[in-house]
């Protein structure tokens, strides 16, 4: 059984990933749980997505259980650029954050093993939100 919450993402968004994951080989690590979590999606035209769900390229502000708050941004691989204020669409947290919603949670793992217990507290940047459809 499926315990899982459902997940909104846009049509631009499934057809950008969907490029990339054809273009990738079937070894990729992280190709699989991307595909498995397009095929449970909920798929809405860009301009009707709501303002409070991780699509890629959004700025999420996050509270950890216990304390403490950081953010990342939800990128495709190509746009990693090394930054630590990033994460790959393509990492299993990264497809189990695309089209989640504010205060939804989310288990992490922790540097050095074990998880961590996140909120999402707040998407601080949505491009759909702010008309930005060319990225």
């Amino acid at each position: 059984m499926n315990t899982r919450s459902a997940i909104i993402i846009t049509s631009q968004d499934l057809d950008r990933l969907e490029a990339l994951l054809d273009s990738l080989a079937d070894d990729i690590p992280g190709k699989e749980e991307l595909q498995t979590e397009l095929d449970r999606a909920e798929v809405l035209p860009p301009a009707q997505i709501p303002d409070n769900v991780v699509t890629m390229n959004s700025e999420v502000l996050f509270s950890v259980d216990g304390g403490g708050e950081f953010c990342l941004t939800l990128v495709y691989p190509k746009d990693i650029n090394g930054g630590t204020d990033r994460i790959s669409v393509l990492a299993p947290v990264g497809s189990a954050l695309l089209g989640l919603s504010t205060g939804e949670r989310i288990e992490w793992p922790k540097p050095g093993g074990g998880m961590m217990k996140l909120q999402i507290k707040e998407v601080l940047y949505q491009p759909e939100r702010e008309g930005e459809f060319h990225r």
